[in-house]
């Protein structure tokens, strides 16, 4: 791995196997991309610490019992930005948090159980000080879903080789 952090092409091979085998051994990743254990297992190491958000699996919220999601932009008090953020946190029903430029200044990804469960939590949100407007925007259906693989693939095919070590 880079030493600024970025993916290079042996990383994303490794990547690639797990997402492919999520539950392959390192000897099984290491066949699988034509390198030895002893570099999978250092380069998942690196990559825990630089690259890797979470191993947390995706679970669908409907099969928890929240079928209806929805986006909600809000316009917060910029002084108070980490407290609105910090309160979002509380929500359990908020899944994501992302501050973004243009006219609002987060979006908020929300999951309910119906429409008036999502009434409910919107109100909880316009709730928390610092936020001052919202707008919610209902999820119809999703089209794509969330991926990294193609980005995953590109990389191992377009990075440079990594000189030998």
């Amino acid at each position: 791995m880079p030493d600024d952090g970025t993916v290079d092409v042996v990383d994303a091979r490794i990547l690639l196997a797990l997402a492919e085998h999520p539950r392959a051994t390192t000897l099984a990743v290491a066949d699988r991309v034509g390198v030895s254990r002893n570099t999978v297992h250092s380069r998942l190491g690196r990559l825990e610490k630089d690259a890797l958000d979470s191993f947390e699996r995706r679970i669908s919220p409907a099969a928890l019992g929240h079928p209806l999601a929805a986006f909600i932009t809000a316009q917060v008090t910029q002084r108070l930005l980490d407290e609105v953020a910090a309160a979002l946190a509380d929500v359990p029903e908020v899944l994501q948090v992302q501050g973004i430029s243009g006219p609002v200044d987060l979006m908020i990804q929300v999951v309910a159980r119906d429409a008036d469960d999502l009434y409910r939590i919107a109100g909880r949100i316009l709730a928390i000080p610092g936020v001052e407007r919202t707008n919610t925007a209902l999820v119809m259906r999703e089209l794509v879903d969330y991926r990294i693989t193609p980005l995953l693939r590109q990389t191992a095919k377009t990075s440079p080789p990594e000189p030998p070590r």
